[in-house]
Formats: structure tokens, C-alpha cells, sequence
């Protein structure tokens, strides 16, 4: 199935006082490329969302926004070293009696003190679970907002196939009326020139001048790049190189049909064309 390589997806998980977000944002780009945007607490998730992100998506750049909240609950708890505080209580209580007049120190003096008030991080393993599980659904919302844009895109390019299918056709069924008005315009030309023409040297020139016209060649070519375009958009794998390169084949053979060229018609053909190659082109560059 085609993928668009823009899309967006957000995804959110509100239990237990915990609130995580992830905002997924994808745009085209020529190899994968992924940026986790984390909260420091989740910097070690880094190389898993990139995990996450590959084994789904080939090709874009992909921005990883998370955001946490821990409504009313707290991120450290306090803990107090209780051999270190009675210590710190006996040495002050032994200075207290040599010298009495001293000020006693208050509690938050004590608790100051190198030690006696540890800060122990709470375990954060569950909630960066809670993150990866959230971040695997919302990374399934992308996949189905870049298969439904995908789908729009493979329509534009086929409509643009048909288009240009029918150029295709009204090329060849106008070459045989191209060699004969050419023909007339050298049969008029010499004519001119020469008061005895000779017919056979004028199908000599005319043999070789239709030859140079030629293009059946192209439109053979053409013909089969677009089929080929059809046939790749309904494989279920990244073809957006692919198809990338068949405009490119596609563009080459509508400008040999412009050079070759003898009349104006046949230019405006290859002009339509080239502008529907460039249409093509442009929704293929956002397919991954």
C-alpha cells in the first residue's frame, strides 16, 4: 500500500496521576531519519523509539515529542540517613555544653547537612513502559493517517497516467498526418527550386526525414513507463525511489518527442506531458 511520507499523530495516556503525550510528525525526506524529542528522565529511551520508529516507517524525517506530568505525585522521595542525623545531633548537643551559649541550629540547618537528607528518584521503569505501549499506538494512528494520504496520492498519480496515456495516443495518431505535411511542405519547397523534381530522390529525402521523425520509439517507451508506474503503485513496500526514477525516464522521452518535433501540435503534446511528468512528480515526493 502506497504511504505518504507527511502525516501527524498524537496520542495520550491520563491514569494514576500520570500524564504522557506523544506527538508524532513525519514529513518527506530521502532516508529515515528520526528525532526524539524526550524529557531528560526519558533520555535513555532514545534508542528504542528509534527502534520503534524503523521497524514501522522506511524513509521521512520523523520528529518524537513525549511529554510526562506527574500530577500530584512526587518525582524523588526524601529519605533521611538516621546514623548520619544522630551524629550530626550528638556532636551539636557536645558543643552545646562547652559552650552554652551558642545558638542552637534549626532543623532545616540539620537537614543541610552533607548527608543526613538523601534524595532517592522514584522508579520511573513502569511509567517509561507506559511510554514505549503509548508510543506504539500512536505510531500505528501515523501508519493510518500516511496509508490514507497515500491512498489520495496513488490516486493523483494514476489520474495523471491516464492524461497522459491519451497524450500518448494522440502523438502516434498524429505522426502519419506530420510525415505527410512534411512531405508536401518539401514537395512545395523544391518545387520551387527545381524545374524538373526528381521523385525518386524525393523519397530518398523523405525516408530519411521521416526516420529522424520517428517516434514510436518514445511513445513505445512512454507506454511502458506508465504501465510500469501503475504496476508499482499497488505493491505494498517503499517505492517512492522508484517511481521517482520512472519520471525521470518518462520526462526524457517527452522531450525527445519535443525535439523531434516538425509542427505545432506535436510540441504542444510534448509540453502537456512534460506538465503532467512535473505534476506526477511533485505528489511523488512526499511517497515513501
Amino acid at each position: 500500500m502506497i504511504r505518504s511520507m507527511t502525516a501527524f499523530a498524537r496520542g495520550s495516556r491520563n491514569a494514576d496521576g500520570i500524564e504522557l503525550v506523544w506527538e508524532l510528525r513525519s514529513v518527506n525526506h530521502r532516508y529515515l531519519e528520526v528525532q526524539p524529542r524526550l524529557p531528560e528522565d526519558f533520555r535513555q529511551l532514545d534508542s528504542a523509539v528509534r527502534q520503534a520508529v524503523a521497524r514501522r516507517l522506511g524513509r521521512g524525517k520523523v520528529e518524537c515529542g513525549l511529554r510526562y506530568r506527574a500530577a500530584g505525585a512526587d518525582v524523588e522521595a526524601l529519605q533521611i540517613n538516621q546514623n548520619l542525623l544522630e551524629q550530626v545531633l550528638g556532636a551539636v548537643a557536645q558543643i552545646r555544653q562547652r559552650q552554652p551559649e551558642l545558638r542552637e541550629p534549626d532543623i532545616m540547618q540539620v537537614l543541610s547537612w552533607p548527608g543526613v537528607a538523601l534524595a532517592r528518584a522514584a522508579d520511573l521503569t513502569p511509567v517509561q513502559e507506559q511510554a514505549m505501549a503509548l508510543l506504539d499506538e500512536t505510531l500505528e494512528d501515523l501508519l493510518a493517517t500516511r496509508e490514507r494520504e497515500g491512498a489520495r496520492l496513488a490516486s493523483l498519480v494514476e489520474s495523471r497516467c491516464k492524461l497522459l496515456q491519451e497524450q500518448v495516443d494522440r502523438a502516434r495518431k498524429r505522426m502519419p498526418q506530420v510525415i505527410a505535411s512534411v512531405r508536401e511542405r518539401l514537395k512545395a519547397r523544391l518545387n520551387e527550386v527545381c524545374d524538373n523534381l526528381d521523385e525518386q530522390r524525393l523519397e530518398q529525402e523523405m525516408a530519411l526525414l521521416a526516420q529522424r521523425l520517428d517516434v514510436d520509439e518514445e511513445m513505445d517507451r512512454l507506454a511502458s513507463h506508465l504501465q510500469e508506474v501503475q504496476e508499482v503503485l499497488r505493491r505494498d513496500e517503499p517505492v517512492g525511489r522508484r517511481l521517482d526514477f520512472l519520471m525521470q525516464e518518462l520526462n526524457r522521452e517527452a522531450n525527445t518527442l519535443g525535439s523531434k518535433s516538425a509542427d505545432s501540435e506535436t510540441t504542444a503534446i510534448s509540453v502537456e506531458m512534460k506538465v503532467l511528468i512535473e505534476q506526477m512528480r511533485e505528489q511523488i515526493q512526499n511517497i515513501e
